[in-house]
Parts: structure tokens; C-alpha cells; sequence
């Protein structure tokens, strides 16, 4: 097979912080719940991949003043990312909204969290570090050791054109020879309404999420991400309004939720 027909073409991402006192009841709810009720079981939403960011990894966060997370950058402990078939997003977004509002009426919602960042995005493009990568389709069941997120706005006036062909000069010298194996980069789908309090994007056309595969700790190579939010500051195309270092849950366990804050 040389070109498999299974393709994501978007994503779902929900960024957020259980309340405290709660961590491990919600790490619960939505690990033995609402990560399959309210995801995986929809039609044409095939992988799903949760991550954690504990206080060490929050620390080493840019910018301090975040105009993706609130109060501050450290917001945010989870985050879940799923993929979606591409051409299947309108059918699978229909299931979803009827779903999330069957499961909060049946009482299988969870009021102790904060949700710092959920939105749906389109995938733009995938550069990788190898010949013969893993696919993208298959990043979230390969069990990478870290994830890096990278949430750039552009600057007024310059095109998405312009950012991407940044993205696309900077990234390979960047990657090359280095644990980062993958950069996917995704564009934001208009917000509408939903059942829990979601905090609205300010100006969606003007935001790319870009995601990195690690086949390390993302400790061990946090500073060349540092270098690529100064250098992207430096040419005046865009900034970088959140970036995080991720670590995969150990499903199963409640691995973590001790060292959140």
C-alpha cells in the first residue's frame, strides 16, 4: 500500500483544568467516560490521545501573558486531541452536538473543570523529520514520548500564506537530527454554541495551532521551540500566543494529578 485512504483532515481539541480538590475525579470521568461517550464512539472520529502538563513542564510556558490561556499561561493541566476522517467533519459534528447534550442531561457532564481552550480545527499540512515517517493519521496511537504546542496568531495584514511558507523555510534545519518527528499545522473552525462554558476566540481566522510529535521527554528539547517563538517573533509575520510542553497520560493510572499545580 502505497497511500493509505484512511486521512484526518481535522481535529478536535479540548484544553482544561479540573478544579482543585477534583483531579482525580475528573481524570476518572473522562478517561473511563467521556473520552469514549463523547468522542471515540461518534462516526468518523477514529483516534483520540489525552496529555498532561504538570507544574514543571506549566513553568517552562511562553508567554507569560497568554492571550490563548486564562487567567495566566499556566491555565490548563489536560489536553485531549482527536482526529477526524477528512470530508466526514460536517456528519461528524452533527453527532457530536446531539451526543455532548444527551450526556449532560443524563448527568454524565462534569461541572468541577474549567475549559481554557476547546475548538475544532482543519488540518493545513504535516512536515516531517524523516523519509518515512509515522503518518499523521497514526501520531496518536504510536505512543510518542512528548508533545510541543505551538498557538500562533499572524499579525495583522500578513497572509496565512506568508506564516506558512515561514513555517516551511524554518522548520527542517530546525527538526533535522533532533527527537522532534513530526509539526502539523491546523487551521481554527468558526466557534458556535455548546452545553458547557467554552471562552470564545478572539479573531479564529488569524490563529494556527501547530503540534509536534516527540520521541523524547519534551524537557530534553524545549529550548528549540524557545527558538522558534523568538525567531517567528523576530520576522514580524506572527507570535506565539501559547506554547506548552506535553507529557502522554498513562491511561489507566491517576499518574499525575498530584503534581498539577
Amino acid at each position: 500500500m502505497q497511500d493509505s485512504p484512511v486521512k484526518v483532515g481535522h481535529m478536535l481539541l479540548t484544553m482544561v483544568d479540573p478544579h482543585r480538590g477534583h483531579e482525580v475525579a475528573y481524570n476518572r470521568w473522562y478517561e473511563r467516560d467521556h473520552f469514549y461517550a463523547g468522542c471515540l464512539v461518534g462516526p468518523w472520529l477514529f483516534a483520540g490521545r489525552r496529555w498532561v502538563a504538570p507544574r514543571a513542564l506549566k513553568a517552562l510556558r511562553y508567554p507569560r501573558e497568554s492571550a490563548l490561556a486564562k487567567p495566566d499561561v499556566t491555565a490548563g493541566s489536560y489536553v485531549a486531541i482527536y482526529w477526524i476522517h477528512a470530508d466526514r467533519f460536517d456528519e461528524h459534528r452533527e453527532w457530536a452536538g446531539q451526543q455532548v447534550r444527551w450526556l449532560y442531561q443524563n448527568g454524565r457532564g462534569f461541572a468541577a473543570r474549567t475549559h481554557v481552550h476547546t475548538l475544532l480545527y482543519n488540518l493545513e499540512w504535516t512536515l516531517y523529520r524523516d523519509a518515512d515517517p509515522v503518518p499523521i493519521e497514526l501520531a496518536l496511537d504510536h505512543g510518542f514520548a512528548g508533545m510541543a504546542m505551538l498557538a500562533v496568531r499572524r499579525a495583522p495584514g500578513v497572509s496565512a500564506a506568508a506564516v506558512d511558507a515561514w513555517w516551511r523555510a524554518a522548520l527542517p534545519p530546525a527538526i533535522a537530527g533532533t527527537p522532534i518527528a513530526t509539526c502539523a499545522s491546523w487551521s481554527a473552525v468558526p466557534q458556535r454554541g455548546a452545553p458547557m462554558d467554552i471562552p470564545v476566540v478572539d479573531e479564529p481566522e488569524r490563529l494556527r495551532m501547530h503540534l509536534f510529535f516527540l520521541d523524547t521527554d519534551p524537557l530534553r528539547t524545549w529550548h528549540r521551540f524557545e527558538t522558534l517563538g523568538r525567531e517567528l517573533a523576530a520576522s514580524k509575520l506572527g507570535e506565539v500566543v501559547f506554547a506548552s510542553p506535553w507529557l502522554p497520560t498513562i491511561v489507566g493510572t491517576d499518574t499525575y494529578t498530584d503534581e498539577l499545580w
